[in-house]
């Protein structure tokens, strides 16, 4: 950003410099001069902004100001301390700073792939982080706070005072590590989330006990929500990083070089202090960092899961919610779409009219949609849990697709032997048990045994609504020791583990009613 500006004003100061010379017949030589020495240097300024390298950054804008945010006067430019920090670290660096959007848990990832060279979003120091990665020095030192509803105030002062609480945070973080170590402690309840929206607007609904997250994140949801006290002494200290691949040391040390210039000649503090986050706490951690003292990591009591053998539970237990949840969801969708196919086959018009719309609204809009709208969207309605929403949410999404199912099936038992049925004086009901039915079941079975796979898989999208199954518990996981690899295949493992069965069991229905 500001190289962009220095360009726009060496263009300006050469124009003016050639109006100059171009005026020159009416000056003195040394004017002309002047100008001229000018003019050359505007144009090696200019050539050598153009020639500078790109230094990639990756950060994620969706994390909102003071992090990284897209500027509303230019949706094109971001802005925010991580911004302007990533601006001078470019700038030390030689380099022109280049934005690269990802989601703040794949951070650690895509540096590691080489998407960009330097991970600049809000990275939290941690033990795990720094076995993989090459991480600057501290940068910025933040509290983990509790907030709480008013009148809660005095009950929850500390994390051992929530036992057997529900506590919100966002996922894969320090403040998430640390709720799973209390949980080991006092049986705390961890409440994973997506964003840092969420868990605030749940504590104050009443859905959460409190919520632990970065003083800087609670501070602006109060000013943003309000209905909720923040404690007043952090639970535990941390700090902000940069993150660099694990090879690039040099260019870490380089990055850690200009960390302490700036902060040795103010630059840092009047960005902190522009953006509000300022706090007399950083001028001691810089003071301490200035002076070479060694800065306390802070964070959580216990090891995390950082080894497989401490994952596997985890995951097992994950996998075990996928595999229920997928069951239940299924239920529900089977139960559901046998009515609803039912009565556009049987039903008048209107009946048929609405069930079509449903049909058509559920199959027409994402199921993420829908499950937002049922958990939050309803909330002052009916307040359902998070799992209920789940297996409703998407029992609701799957009927629409088993309905159609059911009605070609259906309708595609030969009418003959519907007419036959009925010259031999059976009822329609008996027609649909005795002869329609059976033959539609033989119909979609082995499609709607498909929908079953498909609806496993699909279940991932319910940690978006703080249901922590497999797919999210593997991302915390990976998220923890830097690295999809491990993690990524163990998932792929189970999830092969629990839908092959059921894709061999379909095949096996296709070859054994397939129609001659």
């Amino acid at each position: 950003m500001n190289a962009r500006l220095r360009t726009r004003g060496s263009l300006r100061q050469l124009i003016w410099l050639g109006a100059v010379a171009a005026l020159g017949c009416s000056g003195t030589d040394t004017t002309r001069e002047s100008a001229a020495q000018g003019a050359t240097t505007a144009l090696s300024t200019q050539g050598e902004l153009a020639t500078r390298p790109v230094l990639k950054w990756g950060g994620d804008a969706e994390g909102g100001a003071p992090f990284v945010e897209a500027d509303p006067s230019d949706l094109t430019k971001m802005r925010g301390f991580d911004v302007e920090l990533a601006v001078m670290i470019a700038e030390g660096l030689g380099s022109t700073p280049e934005f690269v959007q990802v989601a703040w848990a794949s951070i650690a990832a895509s540096v590691e792939r080489g998407d960009f060279e330097i991970g600049l979003s809000g990275v939290e120091d941690r033990p795990a982080l720094r076995e993989r990665y090459a991480l600057s020095l501290p940068y910025y030192e933040f509290g983990e706070v509790l907030a709480v509803r008013p009148a809660d105030r005095e009950r929850f002062r500390s994390l051992a005072d929530l036992a057997g609480r529900r506590v919100g945070t966002l996922g894969s973080t320090l403040a998430y590590q640390m709720l799973l170590d209390e949980q080991k402690r006092s049986g705390l309840v961890p409440v994973s989330y997506e964003n840092d929206v969420h868990p605030y607007s749940d504590l104050v609904s009443g859905r959460i006990d409190a919520v632990l997250l970065d003083d800087i994140i609670s501070e602006r949801s109060l000013r943003r929500t309000g209905g909720f006290v923040i404690q007043p002494e952090p639970v535990a200290t941390a700090h902000y990083v940069v993150m660099l691949a694990r090879a690039d040391t040099a260019r870490r040390d380089s990055v850690n070089a200009i960390i302490r210039a700036r902060m040795a000649d103010g630059s840092l503090e009047r960005v902190f202090r522009d953006w509000n986050v300022w706090k007399p706490t950083q001028a001691e951690h810089f003071a301490r960092v200035l002076g070479d003292v060694p800065t306390a990591s802070v964070a959580a009591t216990g090891t995390g899961m950082t080894s497989l053998r401490s994952y596997l539970p985890a995951l097992l237990r994950a996998a075990g919610i996928t595999l229920v949840l997928s069951c239940l969801a299924m239920a529900l969708a089977v139960g559901l779409g046998v009515l609803v196919a039912a009565g556009r086959v049987y039903g008048g018009r209107i009946t048929r009219g609405l069930l079509m719309a449903y049909v058509e609204v559920m199959r027409g809009t994402p199921v993420l949609l829908q499950l937002f709208v049922i958990y939050y969207g309803l909330a002052g309605v009916v307040r359902l849990p998070a799992f209920a929403a789940a297996v409703i949410g998407l029992g609701l999404n799957y009927a629409a697709y088993e309905a159609e199912i059911y009605r070609g099936a259906l309708e595609a038992v030969p009418r003959a032997q519907l007419e036959a049925g009925r010259t031999l004086g059976f009822s329609e009901l008996q027609i649909l048990r005795l002869i329609r039915g059976p033959q539609a079941l033989r119909f979609a079975l082995a499609p709607m045994t498909n929908d079953f796979v498909a609806l496993l898989k699909d279940s991932s999208l319910v940690s978006v609504i703080t249901v922590v199954e497999l797919t999210k518990q593997t991302s915390i996981y990976a998220t923890n020791i830097g690295s999809w690899l491990v993690p990524g295949i163990l998932c792929g493992v189970v999830y092969l583990t629990m839908s092959l069965p059921l894709s061999h069991f379909a095949r096996r229905l296709e070859r054994r009613w397939s129609v001659a």
